[in-house]
């Protein structure tokens, strides 16, 4: 069972965590504790990972279904080392919502199948090859920027469902602003959620909610499934995605060893493989895709629990909850205002994460190749740059993430044969610095 990662050590009494103490991914809580545990994961998880499916149409059960599949899949392929949910990803929701336009759900979902399958690729590398190649190729200045243009990139479909109910997203976006800052600990890292709820209720009063769907639905009864048709034009909208989905993956295996103290960098090709596999089935049969989730490690860090096991249980209880049709349906009918209110700050909050990267990275945009990398990118990205080729269109994300890399790379050569600049990664001696911005 050890393969499998299902094998945990009981900590301590089971009941209690000594100060200063962890609980790591192979130890676990006594049985009732770490369903409770498990039960917080579904949780936290459950506002963001939602909120995918209603921005881009899909079906809420099903991307339920394949995400409690998809984090299984995750926890086996780990090998119980690595803990994760893996709920919806923010990335996808520009290519799907542009891809639909044309090509319909279907195309979408063909989509979906792609970034999976290439992100699984890439973790096959990194498992052979390790990760370093990664970080040469997707720098600080290049990650940051086309995680915040994506982000960025979505401004106008926040504004597009803001602009129908006002009032209720106002409503929204105030109390998720509120309850971020008034209270700590695991209500405070549900703020989406909480906000989510209270502009559902402003809704339900104002009678912008319509819950006939949900009278009509069973209790019980399967996802709804749908396979994906692939579109060659499509490939521009999705491929940027997988780097963002490599930064995520591997940015949560640091982040766990740095929280547990221990060594996962051996499972950073095997967390890129497994979410690139959970993103392909989900892709298959009607989901969205996948990554590791933030979110959960809020939770851990308030919980000092890192035990897999409860992740195994959260997997469970959203694959259960996947097969009431008549969840699914209450999930379906939260209107227009209330994704409006919470997507402006979602979307914003993916922005600022590449913001977040640079900071943490001390990326200095005295250096004209960081500055330029991401000025020209970000322009591109936001403004939702296109470029046809045949039946093939770029648009702004692709392009965007394609500027980048190419800017950034480009001029760190040219600059490296004349001699003309520093290493972008270092600093520039203030002499320079200042030479470079009068120019």
């Amino acid at each position: 069972m050890n393969l499998l990662g299902t094998q945990w050590r009981i900590h301590g009494d089971g009941k209690t965590i000594a100060p200063g103490q962890v609980v790591t991914p192979d130890e676990r809580l006594s049985w009732p504790r770490t369903i409770g545990i498990g039960l917080q994961h579904v949780v936290a998880m459950f506002g963001a990972t939602f909120l995918v499916p209603l921005l881009t149409g899909m079906p809420p059960a099903t991307t339920l279904f394949f995400s409690g599949i998809g984090t299984i899949l995750f926890l086996i392929f780990t090998r119980g080392r690595v803990p994760s949910y893996l709920g919806s990803s923010f990335a996808f929701i520009a290519p799907i919502m542009a891809s639909q336009q044309q090509f319909g759900v279907a195309g979408a979902l063909g989509g979906v199948v792609v970034a999976g399958v290439t992100l699984a690729i890439i973790g096959l590398i990194v498992q052979k090859f390790g990760s370093s190649w990664i970080n040469r190729l997707m720098p600080a200045p290049v990650t940051g920027t086309i995680v915040a243009l994506i982000g960025l990139n979505l401004a106008p479909s926040a504004w597009n469902n803001f602009k129908l109910a006002p009032i209720t997203a106002v409503i929204t976006l105030g109390v998720i602003i509120l309850v971020s800052v008034l209270f700590r600990g695991i209500l405070g890292r549900l703020a989406i959620l909480v906000g989510v709820v209270a502009g559902y209720l402003v809704a339900v009063l104002r009678q912008e909610v319509d819950f006939s769907k949900i009278e009509a639905a069973g209790w019980i009864g399967l996802p709804h499934f749908q396979t994906p048709t692939f579109h060659f034009a499509i490939l521009g909208l999705f491929i940027p995605v997988v780097l963002v989905l490599v930064a995520e993956n591997i940015g949560h295996v640091k982040s766990v060893a740095l929280m547990t103290g221990e060594d996962l960098d051996p499972y950073a090709g095997r967390a890129l493989i497994a979410d690139g596999v959970a993103t392909t089935l989900a892709g298959f049969g009607g989901g969205s895709g996948t990554t590791t989730y933030a979110e959960n490690i809020g939770v851990m860090a308030a919980t000092k629990v890192y035990s897999t096991a409860a992740y195994f249980v959260a997997g469970i209880a959203a694959l259960a909850l996947s097969f009431s049709p008549k969840f699914g349906e209450l999930i379906a009918t939260v209107p227009v205002g209330v994704l409006g209110g919470a997507a402006t700050l979602l979307y914003g909050m993916i922005g600022v994460l590449g913001v977040r990267i640079w900071v943490q990275n001390k990326v200095d945009f005295s250096n004209n190749i960081n500055l330029t990398t991401a000025a020209v990118a970000l322009i591109v990205g936001i403004a939702d740059f296109t470029w046809e080729i045949g039946n093939l269109q770029f648009a702004g994300i692709a392009l965007g993430t394609a500027s980048a890399l190419i800017v950034y790379h480009g001029m760190s050569a040219l600059a490296k044969w004349r001699g003309t600049t520093t290493d972008p990664l270092e600093p520039e001696p203030d002499s320079l610095a200042v030479e470079n911005t009068t120019k």
